[in-house]
């Protein structure tokens, strides 16, 4: 399974399970539910995972470092203020944010069923990976780093 480690950009593994999100709903319509205020819930969610998301791109450059999601070995500092306070991966939990709000939008329960496994993804192939890099790399800044703040919140 190490050869599907940073392969998918981040964007494009959002992108699959939102057309899977659509898929799934066209395929098994009954399985929608009406949610009173489903759309402005969604919204305000989408709002909140896209300026988390934007926040910590913008902390990336701030610092001059890297946000390719493919070579975490060209990173040039560990990023620890804004944010980056109190997620590790505020980009990626802005595409979580952002993928339960097209959920919530849908109104479909497979669509929210897809939440966790576009956790169990990111965690395995490419938050680890991107994780023993930075060690490797940042050594105990990174580490400390670790400890004090969470992966996800």
């Amino acid at each position: 399974m190490k050869a599907l480690e940073l392969k998918i950009p981040p964007v494009l593994l959002w992108a699959l399970f939102v057309a899977a999100a659509y898929g799934l709903l066209r395929a098994f319509p009954a399985l929608a539910w009406p949610l009173p205020g489903a759309k402005v819930t969604a919204a305000v969610l989408a709002l909140g995972g896209a300026s988390i998301a934007v926040a910590g791109v913008a902390a990336f450059r701030k610092a001059r470092t890297t946000v390719n999601p493919h070579r975490p070995d060209h990173a040039s500092a560990v990023v620890s203020g804004g944010v980056y306070r109190w997620t590790r991966n505020p980009m990626y939990l802005g595409l979580l944010l952002l993928l339960a709000a097209w959920g919530l939008y849908l109104s479909h329960a497979a669509a929210v069923l897809l939440l966790p496994a576009f956790v169990v993804w990111m965690n395995r192939f490419q938050i680890e990976p991107e994780e023993r890099i930075l060690t490797k790399k940042f050594g105990s800044a990174f580490t400390d780093y670790m400890t004090c703040v969470r992966r996800w919140l």
